[in-house]
């Protein structure tokens, strides 16, 4: 282990991104719910998301994690 911690948030940020507009995308082809209606849904989870990474404890050594 070298000690950098990998974000949990920032780590599942793509994957529960790419889901969201996928179940959206689903919403739009098989139901009457078309994603002009149901896209703020992606800016309510990059909210939460964003959210709980502000919320967990950051790690002692200050390193963030390079992109």
């Amino acid at each position: 282990m070298n000690g950098n911690k990998p974000n949990l948030i920032g780590a599942i940020r793509g994957p529960v991104m790419l889901i969201t507009i996928g179940a959206l995308f689903a919403l739009d082809n098989f139901t009457a719910f078309g994603f002009s209606r149901t896209w703020p849904a992606v800016l309510i989870v990059l909210g939460l998301l964003s959210l709980g990474e502000r919320m967990l404890p950051r790690s002692e050594d200050g390193g963030g994690g390079a992109s």
